[in-house]
């Protein structure tokens, strides 16, 4: 909760006049299937995410037991066993939309952004492609990317390795309303 307030005062209360936009609402989807096992894949559907347009500066926040899974057993080891959730309760990106202009987008226009995920206690470079169309007034965020579990330190047990993908697919999607 401290890292979330922290998040929301460092991109609301910065001088001068700033338009920022936010959602309490996004979503983040993740998938480390490999076919003929069962799909390994959740969403989080509660997921922070708030963004400076005159700066480019965007920060996401996901707490780690909101991942939903269709097997509840699955979700109990993601949150205990591989996330450590207790542990390591949720998952930071901080980073810039590179060049970020509100100019042009009543169609897609996809920008480069790059940050630091900070997950499972590890905090790496990230860096993807951004999709962003304005809709009625808000903004409308799309991207994925792929990580590995090694990555950030979680470790996959060899009894189940060949089950799980060693690439995790995350797929973002965020709905930011003017603040």
């Amino acid at each position: 909760m401290k890292t979330l307030l922290l998040l929301i005062g460092i991109l609301f209360c910065t001088q001068g006049y700033a338009q920022k936009y936010y959602t309490k609402t996004g979503q983040i989807d993740f998938e480390a299937s490999v076919p003929a096992f069962e799909p390994v894949k959740a969403s989080h559907k509660t997921v922070t995410a708030l963004l400076d347009a005159n700066s480019g500066e965007i920060a996401i926040l996901s707490l780690m037991k909101g991942f939903r899974f269709r097997n509840a057993l699955m979700e109990e080891h993601f949150n205990e066993n591989y996330m450590e959730s207790d542990t390591y309760p949720k998952a930071v990106f901080k980073g810039t939309v590179i060049d970020f202009s509100k100019e042009g987008l009543d169609n897609n226009k996809s920008f480069t952004v790059k940050g630091t995920l900070t997950l499972h206690g590890k905090t790496k470079d990230v860096e993807a492609v951004l999709d962003v169309k304005m809709v009625a007034n808000t903004l409308v965020l799309k991207t994925t990317f792929s990580v590995a579990p090694e990555e950030f330190d979680i470790e996959i047990p060899g009894v189940v390795s060949e089950k799980i993908s060693d690439k995790i697919l995350i797929t973002a999607d965020f709905t930011l309303v003017e603040k």
